[in-house]
């Protein structure tokens, strides 16, 4: 091995340590000098590791965290339809409760020569997250774009929905209907798509009515997870402390809210109004039709998928991140505030 590497290290013009680094996909080489160094094993005969192979110009990969939400399938078949009418094949991997974790599915994907990988609310948007992996992942030479969520630690494109304005429009079209009791319900506070609608609310919430920060986020922000269960516990919380209004931070919670409202004995959108966010499939037919912000799912696809390519072509995109705006949906679970301000008891 020693001698492999000393004649590799030769032929590229580089130290047996930078080729150990790119042969074991460690971060902290120049593209070109990996290049170089993968250029020295083709030439001296020498198989390249599976990881360093060619990519095949027919596959990318895309990971989402699950299925079961329906915003999650939605923007899957965006960018399937995009990459394919480029002439790709998507290969859609998914992370499971007790199945394969992101690392894993990474992996998986890499092993089958991608040609690169679209992250989809992965690891990338929790702020608590090691980011070490996607720069190993670069080393790799594998191009990849990340969707909801940016972090400055890692060096690539990001695709985001606006969610200070979302925060915005939403509190502002309660505002416009009388409420002042406003309250938000969301998933845990380490993801960055929380923590900005957090922003957006506070800081829409203290223009309106002369709240600090501090106080609208311990009186009027209740965390809890993205499922209607979730949905429903957050609202319910919220509701005790008289919120006669709750803006949620996904459409499945904002089901779960309305459900919550009615265990109360309390009317949607007579006694509470509720909010959702991403418009998703189906929830324009739901009793009463959900009032949402959509997000902006066919220009955030589209744009993941472009990016990409140009990354694959070889034109990369700068470190940054496209931010695209979303927009209020009124339907029928939003209405004026009832005149007696407190919640009536079931």
């Amino acid at each position: 091995m020693t001698a492999r590497l000393a004649d590799i290290a030769a032929q590229a013009g580089v130290s047996e340590a930078t080729v150990s680094r790119v042969l074991n996909g460690k971060p902290g080489v120049a593209a070109a000098t990996r290049q170089s160094v993968l250029a020295a094993l083709d030439v001296l005969g020498y198989e390249r590791p599976v990881r360093l192979r060619r990519r095949s110009a027919g596959l990318v990969g895309l990971i989402t965290p699950e299925l079961e939400n329906p915003i999650f399938p939605a923007l899957a078949q965006v960018i399937g339809q995009a990459l394919t009418r480029q002439g790709y094949t998507p290969v859609l991997a998914t992370q499971t409760p007790g199945g394969s974790t992101e690392d894993e599915l990474t992996e998986m994907l890499v092993d089958r020569g991608v040609a690169g990988i679209i992250f989809v609310s992965g690891l990338h948007a929790d702020t608590t997250a090691d980011t070490g992996r996607y720069e190993q992942l670069r080393a790799q030479g594998v191009p990849f774009v990340l969707v909801d969520g940016f972090s400055p630690k890692v060096q690539a494109p990001f695709i985001s929905p606006d969610d200070r304005a979302a925060m915005r429009l939403a509190v502002t079209h309660l505002t416009s209907l009388g409420h002042t009791r406003i309250g938000l319900a969301l998933g845990p506070r380490r993801f960055v798509p929380v923590q900005r609608k957090i922003e957006g609310f506070t800081r829409t919430m203290g223009e309106r009515f002369a709240l600090g920060p501090e106080e609208i986020e311990a009186d009027l922000v209740q965390h809890s997870l993205y499922t209607l269960e979730g949905g429903q516990a957050a609202a319910a919380a919220l509701m005790e402390r008289g919120c006669t209004a709750v803006v949620c931070a996904s459409d499945m919670m904002a089901l779960g809210a309305i459900r919550a409202a009615r265990e109360r004995g309390l009317e949607v959108p007579d006694d509470v109004s509720v909010v959702g966010f991403d418009d998703s499939v189906l929830v324009a037919f739901t009793d009463p039709p959900l009032t949402t912000i959509r997000k902006p799912v066919p220009a955030m696809g589209q744009a993941a998928v472009r990016t990409l390519l140009e990354e694959i072509g070889g034109t990369p995109a700068p470190h940054s991140e496209f931010v695209f705006m979303p927009e209020l949906v009124v339907r029928g679970s939003t209405a004026s505030c009832p005149p007696a301000r407190a919640l009536r008891e079931p």
